[in-house]
């Protein structure tokens, strides 16, 4: 199985970008499941209805989210209605939603998504994600063998230590939430890929996905003066990584970063 994971879409921009660009990269890289990081979807925080289906047509299968699950209040219909996605399983509030699901690609291969958030430079008051995973990856496997985790997480170190407690034990563990992709995808000694931080898919110059300008002012600026984020337009990138998985073990043959531009 081929799964290609696409990086925190960033506003109208990012949806611009998975719109354009989605349909031939799933062509050409041969993708049997898509899932992105839904979290920055619709003006920079949180999806609504709206984000969700046009990214839905374009072609993503399932989405995870992050610390701006609730940015938007549409998010609670969508988990009403049982949508494609997860929100972080270890946020220390009692909300709706599942941090673990089951579904299936075209040929009916069960993939399980698992959505974690970090505590490092977070909220500390999250519950422990690693406890977390172990948990959710053996309910997971009771299912399938085929598990993917979107670890949404600040700390370089604290996703590097969750990949390696993981290794063996998931297909995948990829990091989200710092918007700059990593250069250190690979396949951990157990057969478990990994990469720091899958980046982001939105505007190719600005900050993180926001107007650079907005963005510098809040740095330079005294705080009175300091404007509000938004998100940034003009040129557009999709960045994620492929994952090429042994649908019969579960374990991890080779993972690609992918990163491609847009007018």
């Amino acid at each position: 199985m081929k799964l290609l994971f696409i990086g925190d879409v960033m506003g109208r921009t990012g949806r611009d970008a998975v719109f354009a660009l989605l349909p031939e990269l799933k062509y050409e890289l041969g993708v049997d499941f898509c899932v992105a990081n839904g979290e920055n979807a619709s003006g920079g925080i949180g999806m609504n209805r709206s984000g969700y289906d046009e990214l839905r047509r374009a072609g993503v299968d399932f989405f995870t989210m992050g610390n701006h699950t609730f940015g938007k209040k549409e998010i609670f219909t969508l988990f009403q209605e049982g949508e494609s996605l997860v929100r972080p399983a270890n946020l220390h509030i009692d909300c709706p939603g599942e941090g673990l699901a089951v579904t299936a690609d075209k040929k009916g291969r069960k993939i399980a998504v698992i959505n974690l958030i970090g505590r490092a430079f977070m909220d500390e008051h999250n519950l422990n994600p690693f406890h977390m995973a172990r948990e959710l990856a053996e309910k997971a496997r009771e299912k399938t063998p085929i598990i993917f985790i979107d670890f949404h997480a600040e700390a370089t170190s604290e996703k590097e230590a969750l990949g390696y407690y993981m290794d063996g034990l998931v297909s995948a563990v990829i990091g989200t939430h710092t918007h700059v992709q990593t250069a250190d995808e690979r396949v951990l000694p157990r057969g478990t890929a990994y990469m720091t931080d899958a980046g982001r898919t939105g505007a190719l110059n600005s900050v993180l996905g926001l107007d650079k300008d907005a963005s510098i002012a809040r740095f330079t600026e005294s705080e009175g003066k300091r404007p509000r984020f938004k998100v940034a337009s003009g040129r557009y990138m999709l960045s994620g990584a492929l994952v090429d998985i042994d649908d019969e073990t579960g374990l991890a043959k080779e993972i690609t970063r992918i990163c491609r531009y847009g007018k």
